[in-house]
């Protein structure tokens, strides 16, 4: 199973992305594969963007790829990461990150406790706060 990150989606979905033609690859080779998911968090962040977001999740699965929910599982993954960012945050710049964990720390923290492949556009976060988990990225 391939778990794609939200930005796999936001390019899949604009022919004029940079990434749009390997996002789509991506896309195809999970679904002809193993399978490809998003979970519950790049819903929502895709859902923020979107002129009609009642029908961003039916879209989604249009395509092949699975919804899911984040398992909670993942919870302490993320907690633990997300830690770490904080803290080498104020350690390098004096700022303080919001206390509650960015989305890319849900997503990672999924793909890890379930020991699938995430698809990136955006893989130094994930290589930095989830060393565990196989990356695919352009």
């Amino acid at each position: 199973m391939m778990l794609l990150d939200t930005n796999v989606l936001i390019y899949a979905a604009d022919e004029r992305a940079k990434h749009c033609r390997w996002a789509r690859r991506m896309i195809a080779e999970g679904v002809s594969g193993d399978g490809a998911a998003v979970n519950a968090v790049s819903v929502a962040e895709v859902c923020v963007g979107d002129a009609e977001p009642e029908t961003v999740s039916d879209r989604i699965r249009s395509w092949g790829v699975a919804v899911l929910d984040v398992p909670a599982a993942a919870s302490e993954v993320c907690a633990r990461a997300y830690l770490a960012y904080r803290m080498r945050r104020k350690a390098d710049s004096g700022k303080d990150a919001p206390t509650v964990p960015l989305p890319d720390f849900f997503i990672g923290a999924h793909a890890q406790v379930m020991g699938w492949t995430l698809v990136t556009a955006d893989e130094d976060r994930f290589k930095t706060y989830f060393p565990a988990v196989s990356l695919k990225s352009p």
